[in-house]
């Protein structure tokens, strides 16, 4: 019965060591060919990697909003966390720490100090009556949600009927500037066109759909010509202006249907900015 170092043996010529335990590793475990079997584990690397990257990145930049939100926590106790660390450096750490976990619960259940911040609000349509009244620009988002989710690169408008962003300038006596981001579909995608999803958001509100993507596409925004305050036009047909041309502005400016690879290109790409 031959040895093993026997079987590692091809007539006279002595095959090399490490040749020699893969060879009685294969035959042990039963692979005719490890090679084949490598490549195949190479393809589902080279296959999936990708996948797995643009589902992790949304979630990279989800943390980051998280650290954003508990740097503005923290930065709002400075001077009481200055005083404490000038009187003991164990008080000031013990502060510092509680901070951080009391920062954590509040963004956990409320991320609302990011809000404050930037002066993002949920209506009612009175508070933003009053934010234009004030002075203030004032940005809607008539899709709202069901547009973030469910809109894809074809890039049409999920507006249904909604009009209270019209009546909310109408109220206001101010105008309405249209604006459109270019390349904002290939920046980020979702799988809103999975019916499963569609049907869970429409009969529980439930925005569980998948985003993937944070590819880092060229970005451009563009803003039409302001549409007037006029007294004598209703909510629903203001609507209807503030759609064709915010339409317009995407048939003038994107290229339908959008292309992931050719937004990044456009980064490369110089282009002298319009009047």
């Amino acid at each position: 019965m031959p040895s093993g170092n026997d079987s590692c043996m091809r007539g006279q010529e002595s095959v090399g060591y490490f040749s020699c335990l893969i060879g009685l590793w294969e035959e042990w475990i039963g692979l005719g060919n490890l090679e084949d079997y490598l490549n195949y584990l190479d393809y589902l690397v080279w296959v999936f990697t990708p996948l797995v990257i643009v589902f992790i990145l949304p979630l990279f930049i989800l943390l980051f909003l998280y650290l954003s939100i508990l740097f503005l926590h923290v930065y709002k106790r400075k001077n009481e966390l200055k005083e404490a660390y000038s009187n003991n450096p164990w008080d000031g750490a013990r502060k510092t720490l509680a901070t951080l976990w009391d920062g954590h619960a509040t963004i956990w259940h409320g991320f609302k100090l990011l809000l404050e911040v930037f002066s993002v609000m949920h209506g009612p349509q009175k508070e933003c009556v009053n934010a234009l009244k004030n002075g203030h620009l004032l940005g809607i988002s008539p899709g709202g949600v069901r547009e973030a989710l469910f809109s894809d690169e074809s890039y049409v408008l999920l507006w249904g009927n909604r009009k209270g962003f019209a009546q909310v300038a109408i109220d206001a006596k101010v105008p309405i500037i249209p604006m459109f981001t270019q390349n904002v579909r290939e920046g980020f995608r979702s799988l809103g066109s999975i019916r499963l999803y569609r049907w869970l958001y429409e009969k529980f509100r439930l925005p569980i759909v998948p985003i993937y993507g944070g590819f880092p596409v060229k970005f451009r925004t563009y803003l039409g010509d302001p549409i007037p305050y006029d007294p004598n036009l209703t909510a629903a047909e203001l609507a209807d202006k503030v759609r064709y041309a915010v339409q317009s502005l995407i048939d003038r400016h994107q290229k339908i249907p959008g292309n992931i690879l050719r937004a990044l290109l456009e980064r490369f790409h110089r282009r002298h900015k319009e009047d």
